[in-house]
């Protein structure tokens, strides 16, 4: 059963969500509330696998509200509901640990995907919205700080770095299977190891770390999958 918690300051699209995924036989939404202040009680007592989070709250927002809970619970994961694609935002928000980001009016199909997926899943980042992250990431990282992290990457092996490319056009451990033509256990390990010498807890922080250190280059022309 995934415990799920939904902090989302518009009180009906908070309890149309505590409805859709209070009925999912596999889902159990521990609650819904409108502030971070209100959720980090329910977090600590409830232990939820994901926090649905709008990035704008009254209060502490969603960056911070991510930055606080990841902090004290390295296991929840984070998924923020957007409304704009805000560059700065973006960044400070997978800095904070954030694990993808959904369109606040995404289907609900892609909501129920994002929640079900696997920490080493596929990322959940619209086509547009990781063009501009990784912009704004390039954009704002310094030369020394990339020549650090090209160096904490440099171990990477040439099926790692292949993986790793894979993994920047949003595929998970099964797609990237099929793509390379191995089993899906060993993809999910070549994705784990990739994570590991990267510092990443997610799919979504390894492509940012490597954005950061020039091993990757995401570009808007080619297709990914989602």
């Amino acid at each position: 059963m995934i415990r799920v918690l939904v902090v989302e300051d518009q009180r009906a699209m908070a309890d149309a969500l505590e409805i859709a995924l209070g009925v999912q036989p596999d889902l159990d939404c521990v609650g819904a509330v409108r502030t971070v202040e209100e959720a980090l009680p329910l977090v600590a007592s409830h232990s939820p696998h994901v926090v649905l989070m709008d990035i704008h709250l009254p209060g502490a927002d969603g960056i911070e509200g991510t930055r606080r809970i990841r902090a004290e619970h390295p296991r929840t994961r984070v998924l923020l509901l957007t409304a704009d694609t805000d560059p700065g935002q973006l960044v400070a928000a997978t800095s904070a640990g954030a694990a993808g980001f959904l369109a606040k009016d995404s289907a609900f199909p892609a909501v129920l995907a994002a929640i079900r997926a696997p920490a080493e899943g596929p990322m959940f980042v619209e086509e547009s919205t990781l063009g501009i992250l990784v912009a704004a990431i390039g954009s704002s990282t310094g030369a020394a700080a990339r020549s650090r992290r090209a160096a904490a990457g440099a171990g990477l092996t040439a099926r790692e770095r292949e993986v790793l490319r894979l993994m920047g056009r949003g595929l998970g451990p099964r797609a990237i299977a099929e793509r390379l033509v191995v089993s899906p256990h060993t993809a999910r390990g070549h994705v784990k190891r990739v994570m590991a010498k990267l510092g990443a807890h997610s799919q979504l922080e390894a492509v940012v770390a490597a954005a950061r250190s020039g091993l990757l280059r995401v570009s808007g022309d080619e297709p990914r999958d989602y």
